[in-house]
């Protein structure tokens, strides 16, 4: 007989970046965040922000609090709400299930109330006008008014795999329109130290775009050098 598995189970969130740290991450495009990781740390693509056609999105940059759900269940992301710190991403994982919704504005708002800054998931969510007024910025895979369930078993503040990407509470989470970026604990100090060489390299580009510059130097080095074969 196989014995039933406890409803939850919890670790308290224990690690956190310093205030310092998340203010280094504020208003910095997850552009300029994946480039001072050297290219990787995005979540998948399907992963978006739930307003899309419904104005710019916002930015969000905070510490994940992460949830760890069986498909079509909630009850970890409802008990969850007890360990929100203000600043917290709720970092959602569904199993990628699709057949409902992974939460919605009632839940949202509950979030918000507890200091959420923002809500990333693997699966869908509902209500979507409700979503809006309420203003928790949310990342999901799309819309679904199927309602999930609250029976478990379910993980708060355990390592979660989702979109691609493994996150622990702590890792530091960065989301706007282009999508969501995860910065692990380990790297948060020399991620937040690079982003201002990212950010002058990536506006010294931008300057050198705007007076004019099609084709880089260093491009018309490599066509004009022994490395290419021509083809007749």
């Amino acid at each position: 007989m196989i014995e039933e598995p406890k409803k939850l189970t919890i670790k308290s969130p224990d690690r956190r970046p310093t205030d310092a740290q998340i203010a280094a991450f504020q208003g910095v495009p997850t552009g300029f965040v994946v480039d001072a990781m050297y290219g990787t740390g995005a979540l998948a693509p399907e992963v978006s922000w739930v307003g899309a056609g419904q104005g710019a999105a916002p930015h969000v940059a905070g510490p994940a609090l992460t949830v760890d759900n069986r498909p079509s269940d909630i009850l970890a992301l409802l008990a969850a709400l007890y360990f929100i710190r203000k600043g917290d991403v709720v970092v959602n994982a569904f199993a990628g299930c699709e057949g409902c919704a992974a939460a919605g504005d009632r839940v949202s708002g509950m979030m918000k109330n507890c200091g959420a800054a923002g809500f990333v998931t693997d699966g869908p969510m509902r209500d979507l006008s409700g979503i809006m007024a309420v203003g928790l910025p949310s990342w999901c895979t799309g819309l679904n008014p199927n309602s999930p369930f609250g029976t478990g078993p379910g993980k708060v503040g355990l390592p979660v795999n989702i979109a691609g990407q493994r996150v622990e509470t702590g890792d530091m989470i960065v989301a706007d329109a282009d999508g969501v970026v995860v910065v692990p604990f380990a790297q948060v100090a020399a991620v937040s130290a690079r982003i201002a060489e990212v950010a002058a390299l990536e506006h010294a580009l931008d300057a050198e775009v705007d007076a004019g510059l099609s084709v880089p130097d260093d491009i018309k080095e490599v066509i004009q050098s022994d490395d290419v074969t021509w083809i007749r």
